[in-house]
């Protein structure tokens, strides 16, 4: 019995010895901060809309029409991006409307070139005709977590996408309003 306890107390200042004198404090301060939300979108080539607008328009040297209406959710940032490479055929223009806050409140305007456009018609699920006589679709895609509505208008053609977690409050309807604000 004796020897378990001056066993113990032998294994109790080892452990002692070993980690208590050894009393080294690390400091540090971390400068890697995690990059804002605007500087995640600017690394990825987003910039304000009026700049990537710009950029489209010189690339075209034709002017661009935008929406005036925009969904009836909160957004806390707008980015703009033109994707413009030497071949014309994956030039296109977007437009970023998100919220840090609400994941789900994201909606997104792409434009490209109508010689150069997506052909979706399989997946249609709807059509409109719109103020200026075109033809929109409506495409919910049950693998894709975005509805679509697209259109054409002045050699372009415009693709919206919504977050269908918001497609009860952004819905057809509203998109349609939209695509007309063009006109005004």
């Amino acid at each position: 019995m004796k020897l378990n306890k001056s066993f113990l107390l032998f294994l109790y200042l080892l452990v002692f010895l070993t980690f208590g004198i050894n009393d080294e404090r690390v400091f540090g301060t971390t400068n890697d901060t995690p990059p804002s939300f605007e500087e995640i979108f600017t690394e990825v080539g987003y910039k304000t809309v009026d700049e990537a607008l710009k950029d489209f328009e010189q690339h075209f040297k034709q002017e661009l029409k935008l929406p005036l209406r925009v969904p009836p959710i909160s957004f806390t940032h707008v980015f703009g991006r033109f994707s413009g490479l030497d071949s014309e055929i994956n030039d296109a223009f977007e437009i970023k409307f998100i919220s840090d806050q609400l994941p789900n409140n994201h909606f997104k305007i792409d434009v490209r070139p109508i010689l150069h456009k997506l052909t979706l018609e399989k997946y249609i699920s709807k059509t409109f005709k719109l103020e200026n006589g075109n033809n929109a679709t409506y495409i919910e895609n049950p693998r894709i977590g975005f509805n679509l509505f697209i259109f054409e208008r002045d050699n372009w053609q415009y693709m919206f996408s919504v977050d269908k977690k918001v497609s009860d409050k952004v819905t057809p309807e509203i998109l349609v309003q939209i695509a007309n604000s063009i006109d005004f």
